[in-house]
């Protein structure tokens, strides 16, 4: 017998037969089985063979991992199996326009009270579930568990940074580029986000050359090593990062003027290579901003911006080890 029904969420093509004393016999509306968008629910009439007998739910069983029926009262007339599409052993067929999952419901009679004589045979109901492989088969709302699809192309986009010379109290861009001795240079470095993920901007490293080429001779490192603002280490500098930052794509520090020793010109470059991380991942050896700590220089320590609990400390001539 080929029983066939449609559900809303799947087709089910129940193939049902039963071998019984040496001849097929057809058990029609025995069985009911519901293809659900998730799991196969499974009715069983106790009276399987349509002989007025009933059978024993224990020796019912669904799947070649002989899953076991809800629990249910001895004196109920049917038996009802819910499992999910991948469990108890079933199989999935693919074809060009359907997903099929099978399975089987299997019935073992357990043997009488007499060992000589049996009055019913085993049986096996082949289960099939068909779902269209196009289209939709569910109409509720789907909660994306992967990253947008915006934050997926931020990945390509070009990010744009930019590092100016600020005014003192940081409030806007400084209009003239020329400075004295003894005063302190106001650099802020910035990334716009646009449509990115939130980000977190560094500062990796700093120099100061007398040419745009930043490999020229003589140069001055003033940040090294991942974000340590090296140039605070002397004695007679207040070289340091700004905390708290105005945001996290923003980040400021102050040097103090100089000019290299035995150079009349009056025209440094100073060039720097900014980087952003995630700002919801915590900063890192290699994503920092430290300044040197002149209260604990006795321990030649770094204080950490962005308030994060990471102890770093000198060694020898390197920082933030």
């Amino acid at each position: 017998m080929l029983w066939e029904s449609d559900w809303a969420l799947g087709t089910l093509v129940a193939k049902t037969g039963f071998i019984s004393y040496n001849r097929r016999t057809q058990a029609c509306g025995q069985l009911a089985t519901e293809c659900q968008e998730a799991q196969v629910v499974v009715t069983v009439h106790r009276d399987l063979f349509g002989t007025g007998r009933l059978v024993k739910a224990v020796d019912l069983t669904l799947g070649s991992a002989a899953c076991l029926p809800l629990a249910q009262d001895a004196a109920e007339s049917v038996v009802t199996f819910v499992v999910g599409l991948h469990e108890c052993g079933s199989t999935l067929q693919m074809t060009p326009d359907s997903l099929i999952y099978k399975t089987i419901l299997s019935y073992k009679p357990t043997p009488s009270g007499n060992p000589v004589i049996v009055r019913t045979n085993a049986a096996v109901v082949p289960i099939e579930c068909h779902y269209p492989r196009k289209g939709n088969v569910s109409s509720k709302a789907i909660k994306p568990t992967w990253a947008p699809f915006r934050s997926t192309l931020s990945a390509e986009e070009k990010l744009m940074f930019s590092l100016r010379l600020m005014n003192d109290d940081w409030s806007a861009e400084r209009l003239s580029n020329g400075f004295q001795l003894g005063e302190s240079l106001h650099l802020q470095a910035d990334v716009a986000s646009g449509d990115h993920v939130p980000l977190r901007l560094f500062v990796d490293h700093c120099v100061a050359t007398l040419s745009p080429d930043r490999n020229s001779s003589p140069r001055y490192v003033l940040i090294d090593l991942s974000g340590c603002l090296v140039d605070g280490r002397s004695d007679d500098t207040t070289s340091t990062f700004i905390s708290p930052r105005p945001r996290q794509e923003t980040l400021q520090f102050t040097v103090d003027a100089f000019k290299f020793a035995g150079d009349d010109r009056n025209l440094i470059y100073i060039i720097c290579h900014l980087k952003v991380s995630p700002a919801d991942q915590a900063p890192n050896l290699l994503n920092k901003a430290c300044s040197f700590n002149k209260a604990s220089s006795l321990k030649k320590g770094f204080s950490v911006k962005d308030s994060w609990s990471v102890s770093l400390f000198l060694r020898g001539d390197n920082c933030c080890w």
